[in-house]
């Protein structure tokens, strides 16, 4: 159903802005201006579009996540309990990067099948906005 697969998107954004931000915080080394602004760039794009995914699941009707504990129940992406170092924290958000990507696109698709293109084109955008951020993620940690 893509409001279940919109309340997805919602909770992996959620933990991937988490993780991008708080690795922003905490990024150190010789790189660390590089990987702070790609940091901050990073979350500050994630985080810009939750608000449209969850007014997406409202203008279908349903009721958006809200509570942490239910994002966290939703979401397939896990929380980091320790801090890794520079290459370690771009390797985990290229990861993560790459697992949004594919929920991104079983949204699309549950979109375009329900013939909600709106949704659909706009999850389009964000898709692009992923790739362009998986193939950054995919130089740095080269």
């Amino acid at each position: 159903m893509l409001t279940d697969t919109l309340k997805k998107v919602i909770a992996d954004s959620y933990v991937l802005y988490f993780k991008a931000h708080s690795f922003h915080w905490n990024v150190e080394g010789s790189d660390f201006a590089q990987y702070h602004d790609f940091l901050g760039n990073f979350y500050e794009d994630v985080y810009g579009a939750i608000d449209s995914y969850a007014e997406l699941v409202r203008t279908l009707d349903q009721y958006a996540p809200t509570s942490l504990s239910r994002l966290l129940s939703l979401s397939s992406l896990s929380e980091m309990s320790s801090i890794p170092d520079a290459k370690g924290m771009l390797t985990e958000l290229k990861r993560d990067n790459d697992m949004f990507l594919a929920v991104l696109v079983a949204a699309y698709d549950e979109a375009e099948k329900a013939s909600e293109f709106g949704i659909s084109n706009f999850l389009q955008d964000r898709i692009q906005a992923h790739e362009k951020h998986a193939w950054m993620l995919r130089a740095i940690t080269k």
